[in-house]
């Protein structure tokens, strides 16, 4: 926190009292701040949000550039890669694949290639924390979903929406994907596909919509650990605390996101709108 207190007031170009002025607090309060004698409290916190969200400060490019620079310092043995984990209430005890059943790769310890999408992913938490992991990819049974529909369908069969075709050779192919496998990795469904996804599962979009807007969000990868094997090969190297003017800036950030990705993801859907297969055609042809 001093850190980055420091760097607004450094991008800002002010002096500590100067700075101390601009928030209506004392050069002390500042100068303890900077310290690290003094964290400052939520409500100083969000005060100071809104003097950088007028002033155009970038927390939340700092918040990477920090993170960033957190990971460019672990090294890793050869055969091992380094990816971010998001928890809601922090890492206790031995690693496991717990998260709950119907997530897109179904249980498992998830993990992902992009900072952005961890950090949004666990800003509404207060105890929530970020972690950069290191995985020893030697000796995994692997399974890789490129970006098409085949993820799409095995999203659909994790989350529970392919029930209606139970016992079918399609139920059955989703069903075997990731069968014994430790680790699966594919596309993030985070919140810039949400709209996509679920809309697909509605019956609004088609799979041609639906692969296009994958292509065009560059969505990050996600490696989730389904075995306790792949856990066991998974190890915590950084612990990064988010302070709360952070993951205000990182909700902000999340919903620009989504702003963003309906309004790109909307042209996509309707340029697609005459091509492809809908989500319920897709399992009515499988059920004949």
């Amino acid at each position: 926190m001093k850190d980055l207190i420091r760097q607004i007031r450094t991008y800002l170009n002010l002096s500590q009292t100067e700075f101390a002025e601009k928030l209506n607090v004392t050069f002390q309060t500042v100068n303890r701040w900077e310290n690290g004698h003094v964290v400052p409290n939520k409500l100083a916190q969000t005060g100071l949000f809104e003097f950088c969200m007028k002033n155009k400060v970038p927390v939340y490019e700092m918040t990477l550039n920090r993170i960033s620079s957190e990971t460019a310092k672990i090294k890793v043995p050869k055969g091992h890669i380094l990816l971010y984990h998001g928890s809601k209430d922090g890492i206790k005890g031995k690693i496991t694949p717990s998260s709950r059943k119907q997530c897109d790769f179904g249980s498992g310890f998830y993990m992902g290639t992009d900072i952005s999408q961890a950090l949004t992913l666990i800003c509404d938490f207060e105890k929530s924390k970020m972690y950069i992991v290191s995985v020893n990819m030697k000796g995994l049974n692997k399974k890789e979903v490129a970006a098409d529909i085949s993820w799409a369908l095995l999203v659909a069969y994790n989350r529970g929406k392919m029930e209606a075709v139970r016992g079918t050779s399609l139920y059955e192919q989703y069903r075997k994907m990731t069968y014994k496998k430790d680790l699966v990795i594919g596309n993030i469904a985070d919140d810039r596909m949400f709209y996509v996804i679920d809309n697909f599962f509605l019956g609004n979009i088609t799979d041609a919509a639906l692969v296009g807007s994958l292509s065009a969000l560059k969505l990050g990868k996600q490696y989730v650990a389904v075995s306790q094997k792949a856990c066991d090969a998974v190890r915590i190297e950084k612990e990064i605390e988010l302070s709360y003017i952070e993951k205000l800036f990182l909700k902000e950030k999340a919903e620009e996101n989504r702003i963003i990705a309906y309004v790109k993801a909307s042209d996509i859907c309707r340029d697609f709108r005459r091509e492809g297969k809908y989500f319920d055609e897709i399992l009515a042809e499988e059920g004949k």
